[in-house]
């Protein structure tokens, strides 16, 4: 991320991964397959999206690949040593702080559950994705 936005993003990540939605969505309409990787910390992103995906025909599938707290502080601290012009400095404290926040899927969304309703306050996903990621287009 640092060859893109610097030391500090200023929200354009919310931008990119806006952007990057948009280029998967506009593949799903043309029935090609779709792999989005880069987070999707929060069960209202995850619902959102494969709410999304179910009304443009496709079969969403989340995959999750749970890693040991100590694994992941190894693993940024070999990117630190390996590319550092191109990692944001981390401390474990982030790291456990972050992984407080991380809402892991459940066996029903890894399943392929009904999508829960949005939250208080989104009439549909849509507009809850909109507001999410404001660069989001819709094909």
């Amino acid at each position: 991320m640092i060859p893109l936005f610097g030391e500090s993003d200023d929200g354009k990540h919310d931008v990119l991964e806006g952007r990057l939605i948009s280029v998967g969505l506009q593949a799903l309409v043309r029935k090609t397959n779709v792999v989005l990787d880069f987070g999707f910390w929060g069960r209202d992103e995850r619902s959102a999206l494969r709410h999304i995906a179910h009304s443009l025909g496709a079969t969403p599938e989340v995959i999750y690949l749970p890693i040991e707290r100590d694994e992941q502080i190894d693993r940024i601290a070999q990117r630190a040593r390996t590319t550092p012009q191109s990692t944001f400095p981390m401390s474990e404290d982030d790291v456990d702080r972050w992984r407080a926040q991380f809402q892991e899927p459940d066996d029903a969304e890894l399943a392929g559950a009904p999508v829960p309703p949005p939250p208080a306050g989104w009439t549909d996903w849509w507009d809850w994705a909109a507001d999410r990621w404001p660069s989001l287009v819709w094909p």
